[in-house]
């Protein structure tokens, strides 16, 4: 079996299910089936999917370095995966969040819809979270084979907006993270890594061409 046979009937599969088990461990652990949620089983879910989505995201963003240190430019094939991972688990984040955190679930609509109107528009680090999730929201629709014809060259210009989205999802986790920022600051610094090595890539590529005639 060549490569690419491999990498969609065997690694694809087995990476989608490794992607997709944090969320089963928590509906698992919601259950009691391999553990708990804890006393507040609606904070666990939040940080799990909060730091489960950060984590995702730097997984993609790391895929193309890797694949230019390591020469391994089958790499690619599972940027996109990973990438719609992050989406989400941001999203389910935001659902719970929105659902059980503030209470919709439990509460009509217009009774809650202001709380979330006074806490998207008031608590900063929710602002720039809801941003992250808006522009990420914009990248998984983008990701179709069929987007990027269409959308030529401008579609990696688009995507290099992925960078803002770790920003801001690091951003937003700095402010609300109660136990000290550690975390913050270790994500802080792959993201800092990962978007250092494409501007050192990017002056020197443009240095290779030199000054245009």
């Amino acid at each position: 079996m060549d490569t690419v046979r491999q990498i969609r009937f065997i690694w694809k599969p087995i990476v989608f299910l490794l992607c997709l088990a944090p969320f089963l461990l928590v509906i698992t652990d919601l259950l009691e089936l391999t553990g708990s949620l804890g006393a507040n089983p609606v904070e666990n879910m939040l940080d799990r999917f909060g730091n489960w989505s950060i984590r995702f995201l730097l997984i993609a963003l790391a895929v193309t370095p890797l694949r230019k240190l390591s020469g391994r430019n089958w790499l690619t094939r599972f940027r996109r995966m990973l990438g719609l991972f992050a989406f989400f688990y941001v999203l389910m984040h935001f659902l719970v969040w929105l659902m059980l955190d503030r209470g919709l679930y439990f509460t009509p609509l217009a009774e809650v819809l202001p709380l979330v109107v006074e806490d998207l528009t008031e608590r900063t680090f929710i602002t720039v979270g809801f941003a992250a999730l808006v522009l990420l929201t914009l990248l998984a629709l983008m990701s179709t084979d069929g987007m990027r014809r269409r959308l030529g060259r401008h579609w990696q210009t688009l995507h290099n907006s992925v960078y803002v989205v770790g920003i801001l999802g690091i951003w937003h986790y700095w402010w609300q993270v109660k136990k000290g920022p550690d975390d913050a600051i270790y994500y802080a610094l792959v993201l800092a890594v990962l978007l250092g090595l494409r501007v050192f890539w990017y002056l020197q590529k443009k240095h290779k061409k030199g000054p245009a005639p």
